[in-house]
């Protein structure tokens, strides 16, 4: 091989190299890249199932409450009929009783 030749391989390996060098750059770019726009998009779907659960948990939530206060209501109606049905039954009682205090 004469100092041409050899010369000329340097080169030619030289040129190779950087070609390489630059193909990994931009496949470490493209990688990189490609990486982030993944951890955007598992961000933004974990986010959405955290706002769905949350909502279903408030509508639970929400579920629960509605029926405790319905229950909390209808005792307080039966609470309030039984207090009313006394006060009926106990209105002529008293009202004898002040009719007959007047009689003394």
């Amino acid at each position: 091989m004469t100092k041409e030749e050899v010369l000329r391989a340097i080169k030619d390996a030289e040129i190779a190299a950087t070609e390489t060098l630059s193909n990994a750059k931009k496949e470490a770019s493209q990688i990189l890249s490609q990486a982030r726009q993944n951890a955007s998009e598992i961000l933004t779907a974990g986010k959405s199932t955290s706002e769905s659960e949350a909502q279903s948990l408030i509508s639970e939530a929400r579920a629960s409450a509605g029926s405790e206060a319905e229950v909390v209501s209808n005792d307080g109606h039966a609470a309030q009929k039984n207090v009313h049905d006394s006060g009926k039954k106990n209105r002529d009682k008293a009202a004898k009783l002040v009719i007959d205090s007047f009689r003394k």
